[in-house]
């Protein structure tokens, strides 16, 4: 492999990192028009994500080229006498990716379990020498969100219970209903736009990972819009079949192969962390 394709495969794996760890292409595509989605009663909702969580994640190429790592960290934090969490996800390259064209990203979200809505969005991406940086803060009463980027400011109408890429993972996580065969359509503001969602609920399957063997959830959804990853191939996510719904496997099909990222470590939630 020459200098130049070496540059460009590593490039792709790079930003198949990011788009892994993000985990925002398996919840942010869409039909790309926003629809209202009903809210749901805290009180019906068991509680799926606890702080103190930990999950840390091999992103490789169908299983064989290791590309990336990405761990998830879930944190508690108060403010304004509210208990919140404080979502973190990070993100770097490895080995020859990590030579050629290197990956560091850090996202945050805070998120109101009561509510199961996201407060506040940060987002620091480093991919080989582009630097992005940019920040949402959601305004519930208004239904606006103020989005910085670029040394832009915009404030913006959201619709009601619109999350953003990262809390809209936690958000389905918190989802009692994933049954076989149903459909879920929920908002996730992103890039200074609003995206309808549609996750399709596959069935049931028996996963074997690192940490262990899972009974699990299939769900599944298509990235249609201009994000971290450009393609328009199928998403494939598996979560726990219980109510947790840690996600232990997701998949997205390329061009050639597959991009994977598999569950490697998993540190339960409940601490006092």
């Amino acid at each position: 492999m020459n200098s130049r394709k070496l540059f460009l495969f590593s490039r792709q794996m790079g930003l198949l990192v990011v788009s892994c760890s993000l985990l925002l292409t398996f919840v942010s595509g869409g039909s790309g028009a926003s629809k209202q989605v009903p809210e749901i009663s805290p009180q019906s909702v068991p509680e799926p994500v606890l702080a103190g969580e930990k999950l840390t994640y091999t992103i490789s190429w169908s299983k064989v080229f290791s590309a990336g790592t990405a761990v998830m960290e879930v944190r508690r934090e108060k403010a304004d006498g509210r208990e919140l969490l404080r979502i973190v996800s990070t993100a770097r390259s490895i080995g020859m990716v990590d030579s050629v064209y290197p990956v560091r990203d850090t996202v945050q979200s805070l998120f109101d379990p009561r509510t199961r809505q996201s407060l506040s969005y940060f987002l620091d991406q480093s991919h080989g020498k582009r630097k992005k940086k940019r920040e949402l803060h959601f305004d519930r009463e208004r239904n606006k969100v103020t989005y910085r980027a670029d040394g832009v400011q915009e404030v913006l109408d959201i619709p009601a219970q619109t999350q953003d890429a990262l809390s809209s993972l936690y958000y389905l996580r918190s989802r009692q209903d994933l049954e076989p065969g149903k459909t879920i359509v929920f908002d996730v503001h992103d890039s200074g736009k609003n995206w309808a969602v549609e996750i399709q609920v596959l069935g049931r399957e028996r996963i074997k990972t690192p940490v262990g063997e899972f009974d699990t959830i299939k769900v599944r959804t298509y990235p249609k819009y201009e994000g971290v990853f450009m393609h328009k191939g199928e998403i494939f996510m598996w979560l726990t079949d219980d109510s947790r719904r840690v996600p232990v496997l997701m998949k997205s099909t390329i061009t050639i192969g597959s991009i994977v990222a598999t569950l490697t470590e998993m540190i339960p939630g409940g601490s006092a962390r």
